[in-house]
């Protein structure tokens, strides 16, 4: 059988789509759900229990115990002090503070990426 080429590009593609469904695909997850904290100046004390903590909004403060799959923070003005953080902080917007006390997260400010400021640092615990 003589392959021709739109026969090559269709069979490059019934293997190169399944790949990249699959290739970018997380390997960890949150155990036990997400915990969402979403508001205006909302002040919350939260179990992380091993979840992931979303936090969204203006202002919002938010206290996480013990220990959190990972924090995303989007929005402006919040204050998240998380006791372990295990797997990554992602911050997105601007004047955020996120505090962690122990963990090793992979840190990602976007909001810097975009020129704005952002706290996010290991503090003692």
């Amino acid at each position: 059988m003589k392959w021709t080429l739109p026969c090559r590009a269709l069979a490059a593609r019934a293997i190169a789509i399944p790949f990249s469904l699959t290739a970018g695909a997380a390997t960890g997850h949150a155990k036990n759900g997400d915990t969402n904290v979403t508001g205006e100046g909302v002040e919350q004390t939260i179990d992380c229990n091993g979840a992931t903590l979303l936090v969204d909004g203006t202002r919002n403060t938010v206290n996480a115990l013990g220990t959190c799959w990972a924090v995303t923070v989007m929005g402006s003005g919040h204050t998240v002090v998380a006791e372990n953080v295990v797997h990554d902080i992602t911050v997105y917007g601007s004047n955020e503070s996120v505090f962690y006390k122990s963990g090793q997260p992979i840190v990602w400010d976007r909001g810097r990426e975009l020129g704005v400021t952002n706290r996010i640092s290991q503090v003692a615990g």
